[in-house]
């Protein structure tokens, strides 16, 4: 049977398996998808033992994205642009890198959400490896303007003027929490306060009427940064969703067919 596995440290929490196992079972794939412990000193081993293995394809997660593209032979255009890898490719070619975060997190917000990216002002808090993985995919649909804001404003300014080298110019901007202009249609919560119940220091401004709030973490309450939103008017939506639909970018990156979701994403969100 075709093999597949997630990779992380720690990895006991993830959800991946039985993720990729309905994907399986709805389009009739036959597969095994395991959780893999790599030690943290021992990654690119532990891939090339899976490879010897048989297996076919890897998941990345926590802390090797950044490991993962240097176990890869090549890279995707948006794993060059995220500077980060979550899914590995095995090929006769080599190893092929591939980041499918941000296609995730750009398919929730247009197709499940229903909320359209094109001609819209976006917020995305945060300028690390989470926000770098996005960036791409939510300059693709077309927004009017994208502001990354950060607490460090050089890493933020950096980032956008990397983008802006890309395509995004006149779109995309850096600067700090402090800097932030105006209300925006999308805010997307890119940085790590929520795993320390926090919320990034932004005023309530930023959330234009009737606007949609993202953090990508998700719980089984509401984070606080979307409780804050939310006493704001904004419309909310956790990461649940972006997790779901990254899995599914990477299963149509393996087995070239892409599952449908919703039911998925309804049976995760029901065992939180």
């Amino acid at each position: 049977m075709d093999r597949y596995c997630v990779f992380g440290n720690p990895i006991a929490h993830s959800k991946s398996p039985e993720i990729h196992a309905a994907y399986a079972a709805q389009t009739g794939q036959e597969l095994r998808y395991e959780k893999r412990l790599a030690p943290l000193d021992g990654f690119a081993a532990a891939v090339h033992a899976f490879i010897a293995e048989g297996g076919l394809g890897a998941n990345v997660t926590v802390p090797f994205k950044l490991e993962a593209v240097k176990v890869a032979n090549a890279l995707t255009i948006r794993a060059q642009a995220a500077g980060a890898v979550n899914t590995l490719h095995f090929t006769e070619d080599g190893i092929i890198g591939d980041n499918t975060d941000g296609a995730g997190l750009v398919a929730d917000i247009v197709g499940n959400a229903g909320v359209a990216i094109t001609g819209k002002r976006v917020l995305l808090l945060g300028a690390g490896g989470a926000a770098r993985g996005v960036v791409l995919p939510i300059l693709e649909h077309r927004p009017a303007q994208l502001v990354i804001a950060n607490r460090t404003v050089a890493t933020a300014v950096a980032l956008a003027e990397q983008f802006a080298a890309l395509g995004g110019e006149g779109v995309v901007s850096g600067c700090g929490f402090a800097d932030i202009e105006g209300g925006f249609d999308i805010v997307i919560n890119a940085t790590s306060a929520s795993l320390g119940a926090e919320v990034p220091p932004v005023s309530p401004s930023v959330f234009a009427p009737g606007a949609l709030a993202l953090d990508m973490m998700y719980s089984k309450s509401p984070t606080v940064f979307l409780q804050f939103a939310a006493q704001h008017g904004a419309r909310l939506r956790d990461g649940l969703g972006m997790l779901v639909e990254q899995a599914a970018e990477a299963f149509s990156v393996w087995r070239g067919v892409r599952p449908v979701t919703g039911e998925v994403l309804q049976q995760l969100r029901d065992q939180l």
